[in-house]
């Protein structure tokens, strides 16, 4: 038996002791589904406790987790925590006083976000079991202010898929092959594929991912859930265990546009160790936050960017193609102007890993910024990219390295810094954002650029710009998303869009196949 099958079969043993059972516990509340609006409601009117809404997410992780993979670890304090928010909502209340809307609400943390407790930190390698992070993550800091409670840790795909290309998306050592709940045999996505999965399958409120290219936005459309990749520096990185820093950024994925805007009004603003890069990204933050953009009518005026090639190629779906044609018809009901049929110029180039450049950039810049932290750890069994492949080497068996290899990692170590060859390619792929994406938005005064599933987040990974993936449809049961995606700091619009869209469609469901 794991740590979190352990750990949930001592909590629900005692509470059968007690005479208390899941039933009980949400007998004059539903939990599943329920968006953090509709918790702290709960809370606030009796019908449910932090205690036992923890109670009820380790039930459901030890009951789906077996099968789906979606979570890593739960933390041992994660009821101690939700007792200290009870006792402080209760004072509060005492008080008069007013509290976040993320109290006493628990999230899950992808396994490469740091968390100075008994949970580990990972990236999902035997690698850093056991490793000692010198403090919190920025975020994860904020989270804590909030009164939000740290359930555990999510699986991903091991080192935000960095290792090897042959990896399956949502694999990793420790945490094993993540599934799609919807269709277990499906591509869950990755590689915040563990917090897609818990929050699509009711195992957690909200949950923490990191993107670097495309591992919000993939892994949200892909279990119809919402993903906000921020625009980069809007969230802090530090404490995260990097790809790159150019171009990694942490957002929030819920089931909701509400419930991630929620968690995104928390993790946003200056963190001292990510200071240069979240100090510049601050001045986007809007007075009052991000909630106040949940308009119901923010479709209305919106200028609004359809790129269909490569983006809305269905001739072989026709299903597909009139689910999508529906919902460009529901934008235009709503009030937003379509300008149809744009092109990102040298979208071919952009999409191809190696021939723009990025490759060869973020293979410099991962051993950069990977060795710089874990040079910072307390402690750890690897102190540096080289350790990691000579762990590999040496626990083959335990990392799959027969089956999968590592020639991600033994090409990033084969870099020598930001050379020559690094250089030409930052200045490509600049040149790229410019005369692409940036050039479109201006010509066009676009508000948002639309697009199917997640095949925008190259576009965007490379000019540090932010997106919102929604759920729209599903192919043969298989969830897909729509894609907005905005310049720097547009965020606000792309909610106002987003939440406009979803409540127009309200196409998420639950997946079926859970018992």
């Amino acid at each position: 038996m794991n740590v979190y099958s352990l750990f949930a079969f001592l909590i629900l043993t005692a509470l059968s002791l007690l005479g208390w059972s899941q039933i009980d516990i949400c007998h004059a509340f539903s939990i599943k589904e329920a968006s953090i609006t509709d918790l702290q409601l709960a809370f606030s009117q009796n019908h449910l406790t932090s205690r036992q809404l923890v109670e009820f997410y380790i039930g459901e992780i030890s009951r789906l987790n077996p099968v789906l993979k979606a979570v890593i670890e739960i933390n041992p304090d994660a009821l101690l925590e939700a007792e200290k928010a009870d006792n402080e909502r209760n004072e509060a209340i005492t008080k008069s006083c007013s509290l976040s809307m993320l109290h006493g609400i628990p999230i899950l943390l992808k396994d490469n976000i740091a968390t100075k407790d008994k949970l580990n930190t990972t990236a999902g390698s035997f690698s850093l079991l056991g490793s000692v992070v010198p403090r919190d993550a920025g975020v994860v800091t904020k989270l804590r202010k909030s009164g939000a409670i740290v359930l555990g840790k999510a699986s991903l795909s091991e080192w935000a898929h960095s290792r090897a290309l042959t990896a399956p998306n949502g694999w990793s050592p420790r945490g094993g092959q993540g599934k799609n709940p919807y269709v277990l045999s499906a591509d869950p996505c990755g590689s915040s594929s563990g917090s897609a999965i818990s929050v699509a399958a009711n195992m957690v409120s909200v949950s923490i991912g990191t993107e670097t290219r495309g591992s919000i936005l993939c892994p949200a459309s892909s279990n119809a859930v919402v993903g906000i990749k921020p625009t980069v520096g809007l969230t802090s990185r530090a404490g995260v265990i990097p790809v790159t820093p150019r171009q990694d950024s942490i957002g929030p994925i819920a089931r909701t546009v509400a419930d991630s805007v929620h968690v995104l009004d928390v993790i946003v603003g200056f963190d001292h160790n990510d200071a240069a890069a979240t100090r510049a990204a601050e001045k986007l933050i809007p007075p009052g936050g991000y909630t106040r953009f949940l308009k119901v009518d923010g479709l209305k005026g919106k200028r609004l960017g359809i790129v269909r090639e490569p983006f809305f190629n269905f001739t072989d779906n026709p299903a597909l193609a009139q689910a999508f044609e529906k919902h460009l018809q529901t934008l235009r009901l709503q009030g937003a102007v379509l300008i149809d049929n744009v092109n990102i110029a040298n979208i071919e180039t952009i999409l191809d890993f190696n021939l723009s450049g990025e490759a060869s950039a973020v293979l410099a810049e991962m051993k950069i910024a990977l060795n710089a932290y874990l040079q910072e750890l307390v402690d750890s069994p690897v102190r540096s990219l080289a350790d990691i492949i000579i762990f590999n080497q040496n626990n083959s068996e335990l990392e799959m390295l027969k089956e999968f290899g590592q020639d991600i990692f033994l090409a990033a170590e084969a870099t020598n810094g930001i050379g020559e060859t690094e250089l030409k390619a930052l200045r490509n792929l600049s040149r790229l954002t410019r005369d692409g994406f940036q050039k479109l938005m201006k010509k066009y005064k676009l508000d948002a650029l639309v697009t199917a599933d997640s095949g925008v987040a190259a576009v965007v990974a490379i000019g540090g710009f932010p997106a919102i993936s929604v759920p729209a449809a599903y192919d043969k049961g298989v969830p897909i998303g729509i894609c907005f995606s905005g310049l720097k700091g547009s965020e606000p619009k792309l909610i106002e869009i987003a939440y406009g869209f979803e409540q127009a469609t309200l196409v998420r469901k639950p997946p079926t196949f859970l018992p």
